[in-house]
């Protein structure tokens, strides 16, 4: 097993503000700008499952097989001979609020999809973190 995390720090937004984001995934391709698209046609819930498009690489498709509202999801990606496990988090401080998401990676190919894969996305999640608290910002500004 293969696993590493990275955090952010923050005061300007709430954690609902991140949640709304983070869990309306037919957007995120709006502010994730490494993929074309994800679609999730039912409940963001355990269980339910979206289709996810890479740019430059095949569609596949993530099951959430976490959720506490407010606080954190856990999405899977079966690879052949391993799983990879996304868990995003809310983690309320006294002054600020923590969001954290941590790559894992386990099975008898882990090894090799750490290297092809998992650490492109762990070495990406400062720009995704940055882009997911622009995005937290802009929809703050939009008229209701």
């Amino acid at each position: 097993m293969w696993q590493q995390s990275y955090s952010q720090m923050v005061s300007d937004v709430t954690v609902e503000e991140v949640w709304n984001v983070w869990t309306d995934v037919n957007q995120w391709h709006i502010w994730q700008d490494d993929i074309e698209f994800a679609r999730l046609d039912v409940d963001f819930k355990v269980g339910s499952v979206f289709k996810f498009k890479p740019k430059g690489a095949p569609t596949f498709s993530i099951e959430i097989t976490e959720v506490v509202e407010n606080s954190l999801f856990t999405d899977l990606t079966k690879l052949p001979l391993a799983k990879m496990y996304d868990k995003h988090e809310i983690i309320s401080h006294a002054d600020c609020i923590e969001l954290k998401s941590t790559i894992r990676i386990c099975g008898p190919l882990a090894f090799l999809w750490k290297r092809l894969i998992a650490k492109g996305i762990v070495e990406s999640l400062p720009t995704q973190t940055e882009n997911l608290l622009k995005k937290v910002r802009d929809v703050r500004k939009q008229p209701f």
